[in-house]
């Protein structure tokens, strides 16, 4: 359904709080006279010096690497036309937006009052100091042409006019889509074009790029088919003229495999469409209306494949899924441009990714039941976010090969980690726990394998060599799933329990002896045993699986007991205690127990001290631990600040190298500053926490789901402390990411396990 807006609502939208979308925010701390004088005088005359020595270092001084100038002159503004340059601005900004939303990318919004093509070009120029690279946009034809061609050959800066580029990088990606669904090739098919605007020029020439044939493709314009020998023809049409004998759209679609419409609406039928080869393609992408409307192209045509413009229909054409990635790769690398080589690499990346499994943030954004390649899914949706890792590190990696990059990149794996920082995910963590899981990956057994988000989890972990699945459930369920979703699971061993007979029978015996005097007969105990959970919680016990994960689609309590009655707790460990990984800009943070412990005495928390340390510690951060209350050091009395203060009194005392205080405020935990000029005492003064241990469940339970529902943080967990082999349970709203990043966890937890045993033995 489409987004209904009403003018009044986006007046009030852009005039409310401050006039605009866009203001310029420091990055740099302001807050003291020292500060200023590093800023600005006489500080600042220090990189300046620097930079006249060396131009380059322009880059790792200023803001300019990281800058683009979004500029126009206001006279192709959206479907407005020439509105000017003033009239322009709200979209200009809004691209602003964009840029930094999805790419990182800083961004000052030019408006020019120039129509004049040299005088303009000559403006835009004078500008190179400022930018690392220019975006031209909403720039009528044919003067577009020239302005970009001038302003790349006289620029030392990426230059790229999107309205032709961004649409022609997009629609070749979906087109290479839809030629490999329908088993065409590109030098093969003909081609209609309706529309000879800017974008339909760079659409037809990247077509031709990527190995279409000139002499099959008609363009059309209002005037019908551009002939040959038609008269006064613009030069920019003249590369696309024909010598074919049509004369109008509906005779050069005749026969057509592919029409390409960047023109007006309703300029079709299904009539029309009716004409065209087998299994036609039709990008109608006119907006906000087609050529022709969706419900009626599928109509005339059940073979067609269809894409438009709309965010309503499936295949929106969006140029968003291009320009702030090639832009960020482009800059990234310092290039001097962005030429053909980047824009094709751009092209294939994103046909690339639309062939991986769709991650679920992405299916909840859209309120999709599924996503997955196919005739209704060509290319990404635009809130996919590995869009930036894709696409701007294939960009960087043309620039690097043509010859055009100042910088080179050699770490690709960090490169992909700092475009992820770059939108607030700090993956570094992860990413190290990925590389380590890879290094020994050990047995994982799923007790959820019918669900499709564990079996596509499952196919990434297998094939990037992060574990070895073993999916449990019934095996003509998940062979189903595995055809639906197109999915490989290699070698990965799948078991159905009710298949076992005689494993059942060997595990519940065993779990019977060992509960036996806990009120559980043989019968219960083989009963138990057709559970997944127990299934799979007793091959980790029996040395059969090596981490055993499931919660998926059980309450936490329910998926927990079972391991708890089979594994257990390990050697001194009474209680265990749950974990969670919170990620946002300020860094990384870990906080329990979230998910166990109702009410813990002192002497239990003193364990999930331990035990929380333990684990940050071999997640390779040195755990600064606050035991929280709503006291600081004793400045309210009550139950918690006591509970907390015995707590800390007991670690010091017993484990002096652990990093602790409180009771603690959490604000005062995460801030040394107040620490220092009020409890310059305090363990945590220097550095502040990063690990936060809450006085009870309902405290730890609530403010992780307040930071990642409404505070911008990322949570991974729950992680189960304390068992005797590895246990951990998902959430129930986890996604596929969330599955293999919590894989990764138990598989370098069981390489611990296996390193400990081994110390023992």
């Amino acid at each position: 359904m489409a987004i209904k807006i009403r003018d009044e609502d986006a007046l009030s939208y852009h005039e409310k709080d401050q006039p605009g979308k866009i203001e310029v925010v420091p990055s740099k701390v302001l807050n003291t006279q020292y500060d200023l004088a590093l800023a600005y005088s006489p500080g600042v005359a220090v990189p300046c010096l620097a930079i006249e020595k060396n131009i380059e270092d322009v880059y790792r001084y200023t803001s300019k690497g990281n800058l683009v100038g979004v500029i126009t002159n206001g006279t192709a503004v959206l479907g407005l036309g020439d509105i000017g340059p003033e009239a322009s601005k709200p979209v200009m900004e809004g691209k602003g937006v964009l840029f930094k939303k999805f790419a990182g990318i800083d961004v000052f919004d030019i408006e020019i009052n120039e129509k004049d093509p040299k005088k303009f070009i000559e403006i835009v120029k004078s500008l190179e100091p400022t930018f690392g690279g220019i975006n031209l946009e909403d720039i009528k034809a044919p003067e577009c042409f020239e302005i970009e061609t001038e302003l790349k050959e006289q620029l030392n800066i990426p230059v790229m006019h999107d309205d032709q580029h961004g649409t022609a990088i997009i629609s070749a990606a979906a087109l290479l889509n839809a030629l490999e669904i329908t088993n065409k090739k590109i030098e093969e098919i003909t081609i209609v074009v309706n529309g000879a605007g800017a974008a339909a020029i760079a659409c037809s020439s990247i077509y031709i790029s990527l190995g279409a044939k000139r002499e099959n493709i008609i363009m059309c314009d209002s005037k019908g088919v551009i002939r040959a020998d038609r008269d006064y023809l613009a030069e920019s049409k003249k590369a696309f003229a024909t010598d074919k004998n049509v004369n109008t759209l509906q005779e050069a679609l005749v026969g057509a495999d592919f029409f390409l419409g960047l023109s007006v609406a309703d300029i079709l039928t299904g009539d029309d469409l009716k004409t065209m080869a087998d299994n036609p393609i039709v990008f109608a992408l006119a907006n906000p209306d087609p050529e022709i409307a969706w419900d009626k192209a599928i109509e005339s045509r059940k073979d067609i494949i269809m894409a438009t413009g709309r965010s309503d229909h499936p295949n929106q054409v969006n140029n968003v899924l291009g320009f702030p990635y090639i832009f960020r790769g482009a800059l990234d690398v310092h290039a001097k441009e962005i030429n053909e080589e980047m824009k094709l690499a751009a092209v294939k990346a994103i046909a690339e990714l639309a062939k991986e499994p769709v991650p679920e943030i992405v299916i909840k954004a859209y309120s999709a039941n599924e996503m997955k390649f196919g005739v209704n899914y060509l290319i990404p949706k635009p809130l996919d976010p590995r869009l930036i890792t894709s696409i701007s590190p294939a960009v960087a990696r043309a620039a690097i090969e043509t010859g055009v990059a100042r910088k080179v990149i050699t770490d690709w794996s960090q490169y992909a980690v700092d475009l992820q920082k770059r939108l607030g995910i700090d993956q570094k963590m992860m990413s190290h726990i990925i590389s380590r899981a890879k290094k020994d990956p050990k047995r994982v057994v799923f007790a959820e394998a019918t669900n499709p988000k564990i079996l596509m989890a499952a196919q990434t972990i297998y094939e990037d060599g992060i574990g070895k699945p073993i999916l449990l459930g019934k095996k003509e369920i998940i062979n189903a799933h595995v055809k639906e979703y197109h999915l490989d699971l290699g070698n990965c061993v799948i078991i159905d329990p009710y298949e076992e007979e005689e494993k059942i029978e060997k595990y519940a015996q065993y779990l019977y002896e060992k509960r036996k005097r806990k009120g559980m007969t043989l019968y219960e105990a083989k009963k138990r045993m057709q559970d997944r959970n127990y299934f799979g919680s007793m091959m980790v016990e029996m040395g059969e699986a090596d981490a055993f994960i499931s919660g998926l689609t059980k309450d936490y309590p329910k998926t927990i007991k079972p391991a708890l009655q089979v594994i257990g707790t390990a050697p001194n460990v009474k209680k265990v205690a749950g974990m969670y990984i919170i990620t946002n800009k300020k860094g990384t943070f870990f906080f329990a127990d979230t998910t166990v412990n109702l009410n813990p005495t002192a002497e239990e928390m003193v364990e999930i001290v331990r035990m929380t340390a333990k684990a940050v510690r071999y997640l390779d951060h040195e755990p600064r631990v606050a035991v929280l209350s709503y006291s600081n050091f004793g400045s309210s009395k009550g139950a918690i600040p006591e509970k907390a203060a015995k707590t800390v009194e007991i670690i010091k005392k017993n484990y002096p190298k652990i990093i602790i205080d409180g009771d603690i405020q959490a604000n005062v935990a995460l801030n040394p500053e107040i620490q220092q000029e009020n409890y310059p005492f305090s363990a945590l003064a220097k550095e502040g926490a990063n690990t936060l241990i809450f006085p009870d469940l309902a405290s730890g339970n609530i403010a992780y789901k307040l930071l990642t529902s409404i505070g911008g943080a990322d949570s991974l967990g729950p992680i189960l402390l304390g068992m005797d082999k590895p246990v951990h349970i998902l959430q129930l709203a986890s996604t596929v990411r969330d599955i293999i990043n919590m894989t990764a966890l138990a598989v370098v937890d069981a390489q611990l396990h296996e390193q400990l045993r081994k110390k023992n033995d």
